[in-house]
């Protein structure tokens, strides 16, 4: 038997859906949208061997909301400017990992991931 997702993690997720959301148009396109998991994918390029190119998704797991984006992997240099408590979020490259709701560091989210597609856009 599933359990259900706590209540916090569905207000954490809507509210990071509402970051990512927001580049859902033009040539980048939803993957999944389902409860508990959105991805967005862009195009295929020479890069990624003429595969989709995944470039964010939220996933609501048993401990954690997860962001990722995938523009601070490709552009690490992104990440130079982030916030120390931003950074105690960070798991592996290109992922954030949520148990509460904190509208500064989602905030401060939003904004990177803006800069990460206004360079992938490039």
């Amino acid at each position: 038997m599933a359990t259900e997702p706590k209540s916090d993690f569905l207000l954490i997720s809507t509210r990071l859906l509402t970051i990512l959301r927001k580049y859902a148009h033009g040539n980048l396109s939803i993957r999944t949208d389902k409860p508990g998991q959105y991805e967005l994918t862009g195009p295929p390029t020479p890069r990624s061997r003429g595969k989709e190119m995944w470039l964010g998704a939220v996933r609501i797991g048993k401990r954690y909301v997860s962001y990722h984006i995938m523009t601070v992997y490709a552009f690490p240099d992104l990440l130079d400017g982030i916030s120390p408590e931003l950074k105690k979020r960070m798991q592996g490259k290109s992922c954030f990992n949520f148990t509460h709701m904190d509208e500064k560091l989602f905030n401060e989210l939003d904004k990177l991931t803006e800069l990460g597609f206004e360079r992938f856009k490039k």
